[in-house]
């Protein structure tokens, strides 16, 4: 690394201090050392040209699946610095934490403890190979007995004691369970001080036999418990109904209750098969078919429910692309956007594994190797949100761009993670994760056909002021990442 890296003349934004301005930024020893006009540059400083060019915090992913450099790496090129896997979680913390480090990773990495694996290994005495593959397994997903719920919640307890950053909550998976579990959750989340992140159950609209309205869920659990409780991908599981989602939220939060909301730019969302509300009964309420389903491995676009109900019954896991809203109909462009703009909303990806021909997911090969198979928002869910929303329709500044993709996402994990207090600001001291973009030229480019197709208009991206992307291209010796660990 670099001792010391200066920016010179770029249009510099720190939603920290809500300030812009045209400055040098002086980078030294992985920190912000310092920022104003014309500064010096200490002896061997690499000095970069960055006028015209937009430079701020680097984006944190509050919801990343990727867990893997491939991954990462593509990520890096949509100006990501942080990739935390918060919503389905992991049940070993330490060992993922041990295991990232132990191969490198180009970008920070953290994990929360999982409520379905726990839930899953209470229930089934043993332990799952993966979330994932679990999400179509009935065995977990009904309502623990009181000796299970003691065991599950005493897992969470010890995970987050292992560094984990909060309680990832796949309710949405299990939505029958008894609603007072999710209340001890709450619970445990509020007395220990750390967040929960939670994949909502079905709302009242799609299935009014559900045992409580899924985002209603959530303000209620807030305001009782005193938790802080962060709603998942309000995009995809709203729908449709996202007007009355978000009102549902903003009133919660109005009357004092700690709730932090996300949303991704895209129509089409992506989870395992067998996921309980892909049921072939199911999908009518959302207004979709089985065709709306296609299977990521293959391709295959399911064709009936006949083959629906064959492929939950041989291989529940298989991950899958779920189309609930059309991009080529402005009505539905517009409910996204407005999911995007909702007031202190969070940009993250729900970024998923990516698929590799040989049927892995993890790869050194850069570029990826050809046919990688993932959701395109893995590779562009922070370049569509800022094209969409800062270029074309001019709903934020370049700052609240920045605000929303790097400031809201540190301040939610603040009480639990001493390290992101650094991050996702410009101030003087600050961790250099650090992002300069064109903002001319900034755009997704991934596309279901195509959906490893890097994002463009990233020129720089710095973690601990370590170039991973430079003039454009990725660096693939560039291993700067570092745990961001709970406690």
């Amino acid at each position: 690394m670099s001792e010391h890296v200066l920016l010179r003349g770029g249009q510099v934004c720190d939603p920290g201090t809500a300030s812009t301005r045209t400055a040098d930024l002086l980078v030294s020893d992985g920190r912000v050392a310092a920022i104003g006009a014309d500064l010096s540059a200490p002896d061997g400083a690499q000095v970069l040209d960055v006028t015209g060019l937009v430079v701020g915090p680097g984006f944190i992913d509050l919801h990343s699946h990727v867990d893997s450099i491939a991954g990462q790496r593509l990520q890096a090129m949509d100006g990501v610095c942080a990739t935390l896997e918060l919503e389905a979680g992991a049940l070993r913390v330490d060992t993922a934490y041990d295991d990232a480090a132990r191969a490198g990773r180009p970008l920070h990495y953290g994990y929360a403890a999982s409520w379905a694996s726990a839930r899953y290994m209470a229930h089934t005495g043993t332990e799952p190979e993966h979330t994932l593959a679990v999400l179509g397994v009935p065995e977990w997903q009904r309502s623990s007995t009181s000796k299970e719920r003691a065991a599950w919640l005493g897992t969470l307890e010890t995970e987050l004691g292992a560094g984990g950053l909060g309680i990832g909550i796949l309710l949405g998976y299990a939505p029958r369970t008894d609603p007072a579990e999710f209340l001890d959750v709450a619970r445990l989340a509020a007395r220990v001080g750390a967040p929960t992140f939670t994949h909502v159950r079905e709302l009242v609209e799609a299935d009014p036999t559900t045992p409580v309205d899924g985002s209603s869920e959530i303000a209620m659990a807030a305001a009782e418990t005193g938790a802080a409780m962060h709603h998942c991908h309000v995009n995809s599981t709203s729908r449709r109904h996202i007007d009355r989602v978000l009102s549902t939220l903003d009133e919660s939060r109005v009357g004092g209750s700690r709730v932090t909301v996300e949303a991704y730019p895209y129509g089409a969302g992506s989870t395992a098969i067998g996921a309980f509300f892909l049921s072939p009964e199911r999908l009518p309420a959302w207004g979709m078919a089985p065709s709306d389903l296609v299977l990521v491995d293959t391709g295959e676009r399911i064709a009936d429910v006949a083959r629906l109900a064959e492929v939950r019954a041989n291989d529940p896991g298989a991950p899958c692309i779920v189309h609930y809203l059309d991009e080529r109909a402005e009505d539905d462009r517009a409910l996204l956007r407005h999911s995007l703009a909702f007031e202190d909303g969070i940009v993250a990806s729900d970024a998923m594994w990516v698929h590799l021909p040989d049927g892995s997911t993890e790869s050194t090969e850069w570029p990826l190797p050809a046919g990688g198979r993932t959701h395109p928002r893995t590779a562009g869910t922070f370049t569509k949100s800022l094209r969409l929303m800062v270029r074309e329709h001019g709903v934020w500044t370049w700052l609240e761009a920045f605000r929303r993709c790097s400031y809201l996402p540190a301040r939610v994990l603040d009480g639990v993670c001493t390290a992101m207090n650094g991050k996702g600001h410009l101030g003087i001291g600050a961790d250099a994760d650090i992002v300069v973009l064109d903002p001319d030229n900034v755009t997704d480019r991934a596309t279901f056909a195509d959906p490893t197709r890097t994002a463009q208009g990233v020129r720089h991206l710095l973690v601990n002021g370590t170039f991973v992307v430079r003039e454009g291209e990725l660096d693939t010796d560039a291993f700067p990442g570092r745990p961001l660990r709970g406690g």
